[in-house]
């Protein structure tokens, strides 16, 4: 039971960073969703720029923890994302960039959208 709970924290941790990247994307199908989007946006941000762990890898830890089986200690991304899609050597400098990268190319979406749409 709580090894499903890790599992379906972590695919929820995933779509979420998945939709902090892209969902500035989504505005085109519904405007509303800027409501969802944009906190969240600055929420990764936050974690990126602060070097913060997210809660939800506390979280997931924990349902490891409480179904005897290891855990990670360091973020989520640290662990899944980075070993994919960035470097070995990641800094915390890197990390300060991408945390500048992902508010860079969010306001440029919405600007885009904006400027076409309006």
């Amino acid at each position: 039971m709580y090894q499903l709970a890790a599992n379906l924290t972590l695919t929820l941790h995933f779509i979420f960073i998945i939709f902090v990247v892209f969902g500035s994307i989504l505005f085109l199908v519904q405007k509303k969703i800027i409501f969802l989007h944009v906190p969240a946006l600055f929420w990764g941000a936050y974690v990126e720029l602060s070097h913060s762990i997210c809660p939800l890898t506390y979280l997931e830890n924990w349902f490891l923890r409480k179904a005897k089986l290891t855990t990670y200690s360091e973020g989520f991304i640290s662990n899944y994302i980075f070993p994919i899609v960035y470097p070995v050597d990641l800094t915390i400098e890197m990390q300060t960039y991408l945390g500048i990268i992902l508010m860079v190319v969010n306001v440029i979406s919405y600007g885009l959208i904006f400027k076409n749409r309006f």
